[in-house]
């Protein structure tokens, strides 16, 4: 076999225009023309709007290309084109050799009757996404969500490019995968199946692997398994039938683990396809050994949610990831790997892949293999009602083929999900309870979709929508049963005590939406723009009435903030809050909630919206909060009207002895009632260590300016702590802590010692470049110095001690009203 890569030398083109414009793939319409300066970037202030008159008009990609003499002498040439977005003709030479309607599949195209010595022209023309949709509603109407265009539920194309209430309305369009010629001779390999089987001491790796045809048997085919310490075991197998099995008994299997239960070994798997010694094809896999089981079944509460790995039931902790970038070919490997790597920073050890954008990329689940982190995989349908024509229904069903061969060696895979929010929308959303429409919906995921996970990855557990309760239409929205979407606080503007209200099996979404940084909204504001509520910032907000609702939380929980860039601070104190609130509970909870995973990881472009990320890769307050609020060992307080109940939670697979030490303190520290307790947490629980009464000593008034601290030890040595106040923060007596810092540095980090002289909460470091700190947004007690820490190997090499220094801002709680009063102490080095 021989491969040529094809993602050089094309150029690009509006179909009926002259200018031609140099490509690399994967590439895209509009990406291109934004290189070129052709268009403005469509992510500043409104430019959107002029994105849509480029999805209105129609492109062609081309690449010119030799073909040799000796090359036309193979038996079989194929194009493999990865991902096509979306509605293309393919050319070879003139003819027409395929068409495609679906940027989620593979398409592999004979090309033999077509190639030729010389010269050979290859061309895709890419149709308008919006006129096709346009036409299609209005043939045939289907509910759908409100803020993307009408219609976007007939093409298989990321929904979210048509706008989301987070997401911008850019339907780009391109070759967004690589293109690559096949050629061939006797034969190839065509799919390989990689199945494990867990015994006491050992497992069996299963491989079945299939040939594309079964021509010239008396070829040889090579399996090795190769472990992480690099020991090789290799089987062969001569006079080949067109499906083989071959079977590795591996003992003492080194096993893989979820983020923070342990190491991910994988192990690697390599077939070749062999004439003599000659390899005419390879495929190499990379599997984690580890089972992953969902447990679905009725206990004393309704009927479990919970992910079994390796047999330990496991809290996952996450949250839901989208498209990294509305212009797809700016989405890099280096880039996901730091998302990927932020996730696993903030102690997660799931993310969900949500099911209105696109499938990653193969790196993006190879990140995962490495780091840890179980992936919720959903299948690419969220928030619709889908039409399954014949054709629709063999597109969806190629599709989850393809893409289950591609993902399902993965050590990650943890969850195929049918769809995001179909079964609840269908039941609960007000949606015209239409007859077809439920019956193609049961059909789809209830029948077709299982299926085909059935055929093509058994191992792997499928769920039919989320949320759910099992399917059927039955009670989707059950706090008991299955997992659920919670949107009470944020849409329903209810209290953030009101998650306490719940004891949900799995909580696979909720959020609580906050502005992005100032230097974020720099990026695509004038300074004219820098209000809440003008046009502009309004354009950068996709949720309807969502800037009402952060003032409204605002006002419940807050005095009002000084100035625009205090009011995106405090939009961002309150969405961590929020969501802190709803995690410790179901955390608490350990054993009936089984996972937290909150809405939403990262934004597709610079956005007020739900993210712990913005756009450009920085942490808001909540992933700062995340990292805290997901520690495997949690101290939590529970604070009520009479009594606080002291919480820790262990994820661990072993117990751990700790000691936890409260004090009742005053708005200036001082201790007004204090104790410890010393307790044994067993693996996998929480346990309530202690209720503390001051409902003696908590006066109405002394509720205004008195707090409980927290702290928890390990083997007696300081682990976390954590504080509460007893009212809301707008009500507390905060005095001025005057912040103070010192700067040192050591060979490996910089340290950032930071003193208040008063009790404050949610202090910020602000620093110049943008770096991620071992800690931010967090309390302080008087005269108890913290001391946050930089890595040295995250900073330009060009950054000094002084620049640190001279860069470095500080806030808290108090300058919500207050100016900002930062007295630095001296440089020094440690």
């Amino acid at each position: 076999m021989k491969k040529l890569n094809f993602n050089q030398g094309w150029k690009m083109k509006e179909l009926s225009g002259n200018a031609w414009y140099p490509v690399t793939l994967p590439a895209s319409v509009m990406n291109t023309l934004l290189d070129a300066e052709v268009i403005d970037d469509p992510f500043y202030r409104d430019n959107e709007e002029k994105a849509l008159e480029v999805a209105q008009k129609d492109y062609i990609f081309q690449k010119e290309f030799e073909i040799k003499k000796g090359e036309l002498e193979y038996d079989h040439f194929e194009f493999i084109f990865h991902g096509v977005d979306t509605i293309a003709d393919i050319f070879l030479n003139g003819h027409k050799i395929s068409n495609t309607d679906n940027m989620h599949r593979i398409f592999e195209i004979s090309v033999k009757d077509y190639l030729k010595e010389g010269t050979n022209i290859l061309k895709v023309i890419l149709y308008s996404p919006i006129r096709y949709i346009e036409s299609m509603h209005e043939k045939d109407p289907l509910a759908g969500v409100d803020h993307a265009i009408q219609g976007y539920q007939h093409l298989r194309k990321s929904h979210s490019m048509f706008g989301w209430d987070w997401g911008p309305k850019i339907p780009d369009l391109g070759i967004w995968r690589d293109v690559e010629l096949v050629m061939w001779n006797d034969n190839r390999i065509d799919d390989v199946y990689i199945a494990q089987n867990h015994e006491e001491n050992h497992v069996q790796l299963d491989v079945k692997v299939t040939l594309h045809n079964q021509k010239n048997t008396n070829l040889r085919l090579s399996a090795k398994v190769i472990s992480p310490g690099g020991i090789e075991e290799e089987q062969v197998i001569n006079q080949l039938n067109q499906l083989e099995h071959l079977s590795f008994l591996i003992q003492d299997p080194q096993l893989w683990w979820p983020a923070g239960y342990g190491e991910q070994p994988l192990y690697k798997v390599e077939i070749s396809l062999l004439n003599g010694e000659k390899q005419l094809d390879r495929k190499n896999y990379t599997v984690g050994l580890r089972t992953i089981e969902v447990k679905h079944e009725k206990d004393k509460w309704g009927k479990s949610f919970e992910f079994v790995v390796n047999g330990y039931p496991i809290f996952m902790k996450g949250a839901n990831y989208i498209p990294e970038d509305s212009l797809l070919p700016r989405t890099t490997k280096a880039r996901t790997e730091q998302l990927i790597k932020d996730c696993k920073a903030a102690n997660f050890n799931m993310i969900r892949v949500w099911g209105g954008g696109h499938y990653p990329e193969d790196y993006f689940y190879d990140l995962c293999d490495q780091h840890g982190l179980i992936v919720w995989q959903d299948f690419m349908f969220a928030c619709s009602v889908y039409r399954l024509t014949e054709h629709f229904t063999q597109n969806v069903q190629n599709e989850a083929i393809d893409q289950i061969k591609r993902i399902r060696h993965h050590a990650s895979l943890g969850i195929w999900c049918g769809n995001n929010e179909v079964e609840e929308a269908m039941e609960h959303w007000g949606w015209p309870k239409k007859a077809e429409w439920r019956r193609d919906y049961i059909k789809l995921f209830e029948i077709m979709l299982p299926e085909v996970v059935m055929e093509y990855d058994p191992q792997t557990f499928y769920w039919s929508s989320s949320p759910s309760s099992g399917g059927g239409f039955d009670e989707p929205k059950n706090p008991d049963i299955g997992d659920v979407h919670y949107w009470e606080v944020w849409h329903g503007q209810k209290p953030f005590n009101e998650y306490r209200n719940y004891y949900f099996r799995f909580c696979s979404e909720f959020g609580f939406q906050s502005f992005p940084s100032l230097k974020t909204i720099e990026s695509f504001t004038e300074p004219g723009d820098r209000n809440i509520f003008s046009r502009i910032m309004e354009k950068h907000q996709k949720n309807d009435d969502a800037n009402g609702k952060i003032l409204y939380y605002l006002s419940e929980n807050f005095l009002y903030p000084k100035d625009f860039d205090t009011l995106l601070y405090t939009s961002q104190l309150l969405q961590a809050e929020a969501i802190k609130y709803g995690v410790e509970h179901w955390r608490r909870n350990l054993g009936r909630c089984m996972g937290s995973l909150y809405w939403q990881l990262n934004d597709c472009w610079p956005v007020a919206s739900w993210s712990s990320i913005d756009y450009f890769g920085r942490w808001k307050a909540l992933h700062y909060f995340a990292r805290k609020f997901y520690d495997p060992v949690l101290v939590s307080l529970e604070e009520g009207e009479k009594n606080t109940n002291i919480y820790v939670t262990n994820d661990h697979l072993t117990e751990v002895k700790c000691r936890v030490e409260w004090k009742l303190r005053n708005n200036k520290s001082v201790i007004l009632e204090h104790g410890d307790v010393e307790t044994v947490i067993p693996s996998l629980t929480a346990v309530n260590c202690q209720e503390l009464d001051f409902s003696s000593v908590l006066t109405a008034e002394r509720k205004r300016n008195c707090y409980l601290e927290a702290i928890l030890y390990i083997n007696e040595e300081w682990y976390s702590s954590t504080t509460v106040i007893f009212t809301k923060a707008k009500h507390f007596e905060f005095l001025n802590p005057h912040l103070t810092s010192h700067v040192s540095e050591n060979n490996e980090q910089i340290m950032i010692e930071i003193l208040a002289n008063a009790y404050t909460k949610y202090v910020e470091i602000q620093l110049d470049p943008d770096v991620i700190l071992s800690d931010n947004y967090f309390d302080l007690s008087a005269n108890e110095p913290k001391i946050v820490t930089i890595d040295k190997s995250v900073l330009p090499e060009t950054i000094t001690l002084k620049d640190i220094e001279e860069s470095l801002k500080l806030r808290s709680v108090y300058h919500i009203t207050h100016e900002s009063q930062l007295e630095t102490a001296d440089i020094s080095n440690g």
